[in-house]
């Protein structure tokens, strides 16, 4: 004779399935949940700002800048009555941004020469940014901007926003400080000679060197 209890066991084994499912949709959308609103929520530290456009004043800045080995206060206005160069890349030593930097330096005669001003700036340390100078023998000083207050300005940071680092663009910035060139995609190894393309002085030669003195007549009694 079957016992009283024994029909009940398959209808508890048949509603196990159905609960553990359900816990894990349960389970599921809080998850889901969970990730939509730290999405939402770290969000606007991501956010990439808007670039400058053609036309605009360049916004002021102050900060530090590194050149050699020195460390110097800089202001975005000790160079007005100058062109500026003022490019942001995401990081020293990394490849792209060591190519794009040693194409500034192979071409910084024509720049001199032209009377444009190179600046690199990235969130690197003021260490990091000696180290890359050294390395690379680069003749332009390299701005520190640990707090993003200038990439945010400009529209470069957050390029690469798992890591906090700055998007590779370039300003160029006239003597009375509008900005009158925008370069939002840069390819490192031919940037600093497009940018002398752009600017019509490609072609810029070092000045001649002075003639000689003629020779003094001999004294004569």
């Amino acid at each position: 004779m079957d016992s009283p209890m024994s029909g009940t066991f398959p209808m508890r084994s048949r509603l196990r399935p159905k609960r553990t499912t359900q816990m894990k949709m349960i389970t599921l959308g809080l998850v889901a949940i969970a990730v939509i609103v730290v999405a939402v929520a770290i969000r606007p530290q991501f956010a990439r700002a808007e670039l400058l456009k053609e036309g605009q004043i360049a916004p002021p800045f102050t900060s530090q800048m590194i050149t050699g080995e020195q460390e110097a206060p800089m202001s975005l206005a000790d160079f007005h009555g100058k062109k500026v160069v003022l490019y942001f890349y995401p990081k020293d030593e990394t490849s792209g941004c060591t190519k794009e930097a040693c194409a500034f330096r192979d071409g910084y005669a024509r720049y001199t020469n032209a009377g444009l001003v190179v600046l690199g700036c990235s969130v690197d340390s003021a260490d990091a940014h000696k180290d890359f100078i050294r390395k690379n023998n680069l003749p332009f000083p390299l701005v520190l901007d640990p707090d993003k207050k200038i990439a945010k300005a400009y529209g470069a940071a957050n390029g690469i926003p798992i890591l906090g680092l700055d998007r590779r663009i370039t300003y160029v910035i006239d003597e009375n400080g509008k900005i009158i060139k925008v370069y939002p995609s840069v390819d490192p190894s031919t940037h600093a000679i497009e940018i002398l393309n752009d600017l019509g002085v490609a072609d810029a030669a070092p000045p001649a060197p002075a003639a000689p003195a003629p020779p003094a007549a001999p004294a004569t009694n």
